[in-house]
C-alpha cells in the first residue's frame, strides 16, 4: 500500500522533470502553492463585511480587510521573489543541479520526514522570532515590517522584509537537505509549511482549523499566532506551543 502511493504520486512527478530542473520552477512552484492557498481566504475577507455566517469565524471580527491591504501584500511578495528569490535559485540551479532518484520514499518514511522537518523549522523559527522581538535593533531593522498589521489575515503571511523572507526561506530550504530527505518528501514538506504558515495568518477560527484537530493544545494555529500580532509580546513559535510553554511565553485569550 505504501509503497505504491508513493510510488505513483512520484512517477507522476517525474513526468515533469524538465519543469522541475528548471531555474524558474523554485519562483513559479512557491508563488502558485502560496496565492492558492490565499485565494479562498481572500474570497472569504471580502464577504466577511456582508454575510454574517462568514464573519462570525472572525478572529478579530471589529476589523475589516480592504482591497489596499491586500495588495499592498501582493506587491510585497511579488518584489521579494522577483528580486531576491529568483535571483538565488538560478545561483542554486547553477552551481547545484537537481537530482532526482528513480525510487520513490516508503510513506512512513515520508511521513515521519515531514514531521521531523516541521518540528526542526518551528524550532529554528521560534529561536529567529524571539530574537527579532528581544533585541530591539533586529525588530527596528527586519521584524517591524511584518508587523505593520495588527489584524492578520493570510496575505500578511509573506508581507515581510527580504532579510525576513530569506532567512526563513532558508530555513524551509535547507531542513530537508541536513535531513536527508528524499525530493518528494521535500516538495511535500514544503506545500504543508505554506499552507500552515497561511493558515496561521488567516484571520479565521474554523471548526476544523489544525489547532483543533491535534489535541491537548500541542498546535497553536491562527489564535495563537493572532494574538502575538495583536500583543506583540507573546506566542513566538510558528505552530507548536510547546516551545512557548517552555519559555513561558504562550498566552491564550
Amino acid at each position: 500500500f505504501s509503497g505504491s502511493h508513493t510510488d505513483n504520486l512520484w512517477d507522476f512527478i517525474q513526468q515533469y522533470h524538465q519543469c522541475l530542473r528548471s531555474p524558474f520552477f523554485p519562483v513559479l512552484f512557491s508563488l502558485s502553492v502560496y496565492l492558492g492557498f490565499c485565494l479562498p481566504f481572500v474570497i472569504l475577507d471580502l464577504l466577511a463585511p456582508r454575510v454574517a455566517l462568514v464573519r462570525r469565524y472572525r478572529i478579530q471580527q471589529k476589523n475589516d480587510i480592504s482591497w489596499g491591504m491586500m495588495w499592498n501584500c501582493v506587491a510585497q511578495c511579488l518584489y521579494n521573489h522577483v528580486m531576491f528569490i529568483f535571483p538565488l535559485s538560478v545561483i542554486h540551479w547553477y552551481y547545484r543541479p537537481t537530482y532526482h532518484p528513480s525510487d520513490a520514499p516508503e510513506l512512513h518514511r515520508m511521513i515521519l520526514e515531514i514531521v521531523a522537518c516541521l518540528l526542526l523549522f518551528d524550532f529554528q523559527y521560534f529561536v529567529w522570532h524571539l530574537l527579532h522581538h528581544k533585541v530591539p535593533w533586529l525588530y527596528r531593522t527586519f521584524h517591524k515590517v511584518h508587523h505593520k498589521y495588527t489584524t492578520t489575515f493570510a496575505l500578511t503571511t509573506e508581507y515581510s522584509g527580504a532579510w525576513e523572507t530569506l532567512s526563513l526561506g532558508f530555513f524551509a530550504s535547507i531542513n530537508p537537505r541536513l535531513l536527508g530527505c528524499h525530493p518528494m518528501t521535500e516538495m511535500l514538506f514544503f506545500v504543508l509549511n505554506i499552507w500552515l504558515s497561511v493558515e496561521d495568518h488567516c484571520g479565521y477560527d474554523f471548526p476544523w482549523s489544525t489547532h483543533r484537530l491535534v489535541p491537548f493544545g500541542l498546535f497553536g494555529g491562527a489564535p495563537h499566532h493572532d494574538l502575538h500580532h495583536l500583543r506583540f509580546k507573546s506566542n513566538y513559535a510558528p505552530y507548536f506551543t510547546h516551545w512557548d510553554r517552555l519559555f513561558g511565553t504562550l498566552h491564550m485569550e
